[in-house]
């Protein structure tokens, strides 16, 4: 479903057709896109590839090697992707003068390509960080932590680096955006209501409209915050390098947190199809749209083959 659903989303909003501006549908796009990412190769070509298939091509050691780099750089794409998406509404609501300049569809695909780009660079060195498991015929079969991954300081100190830059620092900068946007939409409607003395039920276009905004922001930021709080608790309190932790056991505690923060963590790829449901009517109605389309199209190709049907007997 997972992938699929992404689809669906990124399809819809490249239509055009849900009332955003050009700006937001790109980062809407790229931050579908890069939950798609995180889908294929963090669930299906992991999880579920190690789970159902004990032996495939996908366990040679260079291949699952570079799956666990697009893997990382998929995650590290999701999260900031949501950071500057935050970071241009920040700038659209509280920074008028240079909103003009920045929040547009040009700047927001140099800094979707940036993002997509120092992502991937940045995961590469765990590409270096994987022996094989075990050696058959010359060929070198599944992927292992090699042993300085686990003891080297220099290691030690880039996976204290890699868990403050994803997710530590987006969680605090999506925080800090938020908290300075509210302030300024506090400030902005109070100042509203003296100058125009808008009463409580007025209908104010303007308030409105920046209602939706923040209602989709806020949406998008919280749900964010929360699928990862767990993975970031646990990455503060147990080392990072026990990502392979030997001692998996349902009853231990620490293990429990682990694979549940990895499972939240993955969640958080698929739940934003929901959240644009239910807080966009354009985006409803658009979804709404293709699943009629798609049983009218069906419904006139039976209706087509019954009559041809009907035809042949006569």
């Amino acid at each position: 479903m997972g992938p699929g659903v992404n689809l669906v989303v990124i399809v819809i909003l490249y239509r055009g057709r849900c009332g955003l501006s050009k700006c937001i549908t790109r980062y809407l796009v790229a931050m579908a896109a890069a939950d798609l990412m995180v889908v294929f190769f963090a669930v299906i070509l992991e999880q579920i590839n190690k789970m159902y298939f004990l032996f495939s091509f996908l366990f040679i050691t260079p291949i699952c090697s570079l799956s666990l780099v697009m893997t990382v750089a998929a995650l590290d794409c999701s999260v900031w992707l949501t950071v500057t998406f935050t970071f241009d509404r920040f700038i659209t609501i509280c920074c008028q003068k240079l909103k003009r300049k920045y929040c547009t569809e040009r700047t927001a695909t140099v800094v979707i390509i940036i993002v997509f780009l120092v992502s991937f660079v940045r995961s590469i060195p765990f590409y270096f960080a994987i022996d094989p498991y075990i050696i058959i015929d010359d060929v070198q079969w599944y992927c292992t932590g090699k042993a300085e991954y686990f003891t080297s300081t220099a290691w030690k100190a880039y996976e204290l680096v890699d868990s403050i830059i994803t997710p530590l620092l987006p969680i605090l900068l999506i925080m800090l955006f938020n908290a300075l946007t509210v302030r300024d939409i506090i400030v902005a409607n109070r100042a509203r209501r003296r100058l125009w003395n808008i009463i409580d039920n007025h209908n104010d276009p303007d308030s409105a409209n920046r209602r939706k905004s923040m209602i989709l922001l806020f949406t998008v930021s919280a749900n964010f915050i929360l699928l990862w709080m767990t993975y970031v608790v646990h990455s503060l309190n147990w080392q990072v390098q026990n990502f392979y932790y030997r001692d998996k056991y349902l009853n231990n505690p620490i293990y429990i947190a682990q694979q549940f923060g990895f499972m939240l963590q993955l969640l958080s790829s698929c739940t934003n199809t929901c959240i644009y449901g239910l807080t966009q009517r354009k985006f409803r109605e658009e979804l709404s749209n293709g699943v009629k389309y798609l049983f009218t199209l069906n419904g006139k190709l039976c209706k087509y083959q019954t009559t041809g049907s009907n035809l042949s007997h006569n």
